[in-house]
């Protein structure tokens, strides 16, 4: 146990047989308890742990049906925070995720400066080199999608499954409403905003070797852009208008209003000056334009405020006991 709590490692387990021992081998003594969480799996993940790993810290949870990454891994939150575990590392057991890693992902929540630290492959740039073209231009429309639904505009790499969570921030998510299969990481990001937890990037490499994702883009793509456009009007209603209001409470919908209503003004004179065969007078152009202008620039302002209140100060250390 570390001088500031004890550290939990979670490992949800599909189809990952060929990696979970060296995973497992690889975790150091900084950690106390490791919680590997057969996820249903066929191929017996959970029975290969308990019959080969002589590692005293390790207990082996079983879902009794498939839940999805998310679901395994609220499975291991839960088993965490009961317990008493204070920080909640989650790393995949096919061996993506180098384990060596784990104290850089718990000393921002340890030291009180973040309540749930990310990997981000991004920010060696000469690192990146090494991810697939197309897995590459994924994250980053996943990325942008994610700023505007989650409020967190200062991270990256939203799918990235290699997390640590405080379990005093943990206690207040709302685990039956997050999202358990592949936008889990993403929902978590809008989840642990609407209490305005701090969320912190840490830097990692992409590692890739003989393991095969899961995750395909091209069929996740409708799905994420769904939920991003539901957690995004959420996001607002709930920051803008129930927990509090501002003057971007105001500039968003008055911007939408006077861009929507110009544009729309001006095609239909544009519509029918066209069918008249006569040209737009300069006057209905002003009119037109004048608007959606200033509608621009009122999403442009709304926009700034939002980026600028990204949640600054770690949650847990003022959260009450719950």
């Amino acid at each position: 146990m570390s001088a500031n709590g004890s550290i939990a490692v979670i490992i949800p387990s599909y189809r990952v047989t060929r990696h979970i021992l060296q995973v497992l081998a690889q975790i150091g003594p900084e950690v106390d308890r490791i919680y590997v969480v057969d996820d249903k799996c066929p191929d017996g993940s959970g029975e290969l742990v308990e019959r080969e790993c002589r590692d005293a810290r390790v207990r082996v949870i079983y879902n009794p049906e498939n839940r999805g990454v998310g679901g395994a891994v609220i499975s291991g939150y839960k088993a965490a925070i009961a317990d008493g575990m204070t920080v909640m590392v989650k790393i995949d057991g096919d061996g993506q995720m180098d384990p060596a890693l784990i104290p850089a992902f718990v000393a921002p929540i340890l030291n009180g400066d973040a309540d749930y630290t990310k990997g981000n492959r991004f920010f060696d740039l000469e690192q990146i080199g090494a991810m697939p073209p197309m897995r590459l231009f994924g994250n980053a429309v996943l990325s942008l999608m994610c700023k505007l639904s989650s409020g967190y505009w200062d991270l990256f790499d939203p799918t990235n499954g290699y997390t640590a969570l405080h379990a005093a921030t943990a206690r207040h998510l709302p685990f039956a409403k997050i999202s358990q299969r592949y936008f889990f990481e993403t929902d978590m990001l809008f989840r642990l905003n609407t209490f305005s937890a701090r969320v912190v990037d840490v830097p990692m490499d992409a590692r890739y070797g003989d393991e095969v994702s899961n995750l395909k883009i091209s069929k996740i793509a409708t799905e994420f852009l769904v939920k991003h456009i539901r957690n995004f009007g959420k996001r607002l209603f709930y920051k803008y208008y129930l927990r509090d209001m501002s003057l971007a409470s105001i500039e968003l919908p008055l911007g939408v209003l006077m861009f929507a209503g110009g544009g729309l003004y001006g095609a239909w004179h544009w519509f029918r000056s066209m069918e008249a065969g006569v040209e737009t007078p300069a006057g209905t152009v002003m009119l037109s334009a004048m608007p959606v202008l200033m509608g621009i620039q009122l999403i442009l302002a709304f926009l700034a405020y939002d980026i600028s209140s990204v949640p600054r100060r770690a949650m847990h250390t003022v959260l009450p006991r719950k």
